[in-house]
């Protein structure tokens, strides 16, 4: 069985996929765990695109510290050996299912968020967009922010239950996917879709498959390595650079 050394070192185009693990290690809640935000009932609305329409005052109540108090965390292990990688010339992007902007803030620069970010928010009437800093000093003041143009509300750019992912996005994601030869799969279970496609997309085109989770996922079986713990598996590709 081939080492973590050996799969990065004869990789010529690395891709990682990370879901809610990687941040649940900088202290960040999940939403579908055990203690997952969707475990309280009634949760899921607060990111239900209809429900934002007719009461986007539920999502900024209980959803905006999810949201805009994003800030107060920082990158963990997992984060930081990827932008690492990548600054080595060893990793050709990220594709992640997180919303938390922590890939950038560790210095990954090809990060293809699946579900979007409150990078940017934008007003559901006219459009107009404010950066995620500009966001938050309107929230001090503001249980709902509106645009200050047309009176519009202010949606985050993140994926709500009802709305598409990104076409652009999801269109990078595939073409990364397709073109690696090694996988490396981190903190998803693989139970969210059509998210999960992009790893098993990978596998079915020739990649190697390396996964790092808790739990069990669908991929088990194709892994060239399984590390049950994020940690040890951030540690052990640090010692690969």
């Amino acid at each position: 069985m081939a080492t973590l050394a050996e799969l990065v070192g004869n990789s010529k185009v690395a891709a990682a996929f990370t879901g809610a693990g990687v941040s649940t290690l900088c202290g960040i809640p999940d939403f579908r765990g055990p203690q997952g935000l969707y475990k309280t009932p009634g949760a899921e609305r607060m990111f239900d695109i209809d429900v934002f329409r007719e009461e986007p005052e539920l999502f900024y109540t209980g959803g905006r510290e999810l949201t805009f108090g994003l800030r107060k965390y920082s990158p963990g292990p997992v984060h930081t050996a990827l932008a690492r990688l990548e600054a080595r010339g060893r990793l050709q992007g990220v594709v992640t299912q997180n919303i938390d902007m922590l890939h950038q803030k560790a210095g990954s620069k090809v990060v293809h968020e699946l579900h979007g970010s409150p990078h940017l928010s934008h007003c559901v009437k006219c459009g107009a967009h404010k950066s995620f800093e500009e966001m938050c000093a309107l929230l001090e003041g503001a249980l709902v922010p509106t645009c200050e143009r047309c009176g519009g509300v202010y949606k985050p750019d993140v994926v709500f239950f009802g709305e598409a992912l990104p076409e652009k996005t999801w269109r990078a994601a595939e073409r990364l996917a397709g073109d690696c030869d090694l996988m490396f799969v981190l903190g998803s279970s693989l139970t969210v879709f059509p998210a999960a496609q992009i790893p098993e997309h990978a596998v079915n085109t020739g990649a190697r498959l390396v996964i790092a989770n808790a739990q069990p996922t669908v991929l088990d079986r194709l892994a060239d390595l399984h590390f049950p713990d994020l940690a040890d598996f951030a540690a052990e590709l640090d010692a690969c650079l």
